[in-house]
């Protein structure tokens, strides 16, 4: 997806990669707490500037995120576009196979923690509850749809986008490419 103009266009990176045990495992950070994001689950990304793509943005952002070097990535596909409600984006997941062992390097300014679940304990229906979200936005918390990964909740668009890749990589959609 080339793009004529940023406004309201982002981009995130799925990065995923099988582990010693052969678990498929995916990259997420937990933003800083600054900002309208601010202490919120993520997959690595943000907007696409003027005149770049949706990959080259995804790419950049996760470089610029997580030090995740872009030659590194194989890209396996640009899934559909999900809606942001509160920030009026249309954002363009990019999933991506990473070797095993990338050393993150987070960018203090955006990044507090990087964390790498098992995808599969992402689509354990036991864990999908109710649960209170607190930031410096929601100092008395917010109570969302979610999932505990981390000791952090992985709600919103984040959990979205993942409702929609989680069960296509368990399905093997895209064995040959992340065998």
């Amino acid at each position: 997806m080339t793009t004529s103009s940023s406004d309201g266009v982002a981009a995130v990176l799925a990065p995923v990669y099988r582990d010693h045990d052969g678990l498929l495992r995916i990259v997420l950070i937990v933003r800083t707490d600054r900002g309208h994001h601010g202490g919120q689950l993520a997959l690595p990304g943000g907007r696409v500037d003027p005149g770049e793509t949706a990959l080259d943005a995804a790419l950049r952002e996760a470089e610029e995120e997580i030090g995740l070097d872009p030659a590194s990535v194989r890209v396996i596909e640009e899934l559909p576009p999900v809606r942001s409600g509160p920030t009026n984006l249309d954002v363009h997941p990019i999933l991506g196979r990473i070797p095993l062992g990338a050393a993150w390097r987070p960018n203090p300014h955006e990044v507090a923690e990087v964390l790498e679940p098992a995808v599969e304990e992402l689509w354990d229906p036991a864990h999908r509850r109710e649960l209170l979200f607190t930031s410096s936005r929601f100092p008395d918390g917010l109570l969302v749809d979610g999932i505990p990964v981390g000791g952090k909740v992985l709600w919103g668009m984040t959990l979205r986008i993942l409702d929609d890749l989680v069960p296509r990589l368990l399905a093997g959609e895209w064995a040959d490419e992340l065998a």
